[in-house]
């Protein structure tokens, strides 16, 4: 039975932000982070620190959720922050993981939202 590595899945996961990245050229940042803020992969420029971006994600998820729950809007699926130069957004990927990309003001949202599906989806199912 073949038993797939930690090493063997932080390469899988890295491998799906360059291809999320590729799919949206103006995403410039990508991370995939635990519930609890942790970071697990990332694909960003130097200037940022993917604990930060980790811990953010987090506290962002936490009030995200606080609002859909006292808004009895169900459960949170997306948080997105609109910035003057660009878009925030994170995603559920999963039970134990987050989705967190930054792109410039010029990206198309369809286009974010459906390869952010297509890239939650494998996250999930990799990381079970």
């Amino acid at each position: 039975m073949y038993d797939i590595s930690f090493d063997d899945r932080t390469q899988e996961l890295e491998q799906i932000l360059n291809e999320l990245k590729e799919s949206v050229k103006e995403i410039d940042a990508c991370a995939v982070v635990s519930i609890e803020g942790l970071p697990i992969a990332a694909n960003m420029p130097d200037i940022y620190d993917d604990t930060i971006v980790a811990a953010m994600t987090s506290a962002m998820l936490t009030l995200g959720e606080k609002i859909a729950t006292n808004l009895r809007r169900g459960s949170l699926n997306k948080v997105s922050v609109e910035g003057v130069d660009g878009q925030v957004i994170s995603q559920a990927a999963g039970t134990n993981a987050v989705l967190t990309i930054s792109a410039s003001k010029e990206a198309k949202l369809g286009l974010i939202f459906m390869e952010m599906d297509k890239a939650t989806q494998k996250i999930a199912s990799l990381l079970g």
